[in-house]
């Protein structure tokens, strides 16, 4: 059995354009190659299964949190959250990896999202209500 491939559930709540946030976060999960497995498991949670070596739970949430989703805050799911955070980075320590994010965690495990969005001018304006001068 590798010891190296986590599964953990991520919990979404608040206040977000969409009513189940899960859907829509399982599918930008399943695009990125660092995550391995995803499944819904309820109109707020999301089964994430993924390789210790290549991402932590703790880069997941950040990348999420940076997309917009609203993760779960509550007493519990802190505490869960930091006791994940602790058995991933001794894990990881015992295994000799090095932390590899550098605050670009979004980016990282979306790239393939990332490149497939519309880039450039964003104003949906005619052309000729923005050439004015």
């Amino acid at each position: 059995m590798d010891t190296t491939v986590c599964a953990r559930e991520l919990v979404f709540q608040g206040p977000h354009r969409e009513a189940d946030q899960a859907p829509g976060a399982a599918l930008l999960l399943a695009d990125s190659p660092l995550v391995s497995e995803v499944s819904v498991t309820g109109p707020n949670r999301v089964l994430v299964r993924y390789d210790l070596r290549d991402v932590t739970f703790a880069e997941i949430e950040s990348a999420l949190e940076e997309l917009g989703f609203h993760l779960d805050n509550s007493i519990f799911t802190r505490l869960r959250r930091a006791y994940y955070d602790y058995c991933e980075d001794t894990r990881r320590a015992n295994l000799k990896i090095n932390p590899n994010c550098f605050g670009q965690c979004a980016r990282r495990i979306f790239v393939r999202h990332y490149q497939k969005a519309e880039h450039g001018c964003r104003d949906h304006r005619p052309s000729h209500w923005r050439a004015y001068w």
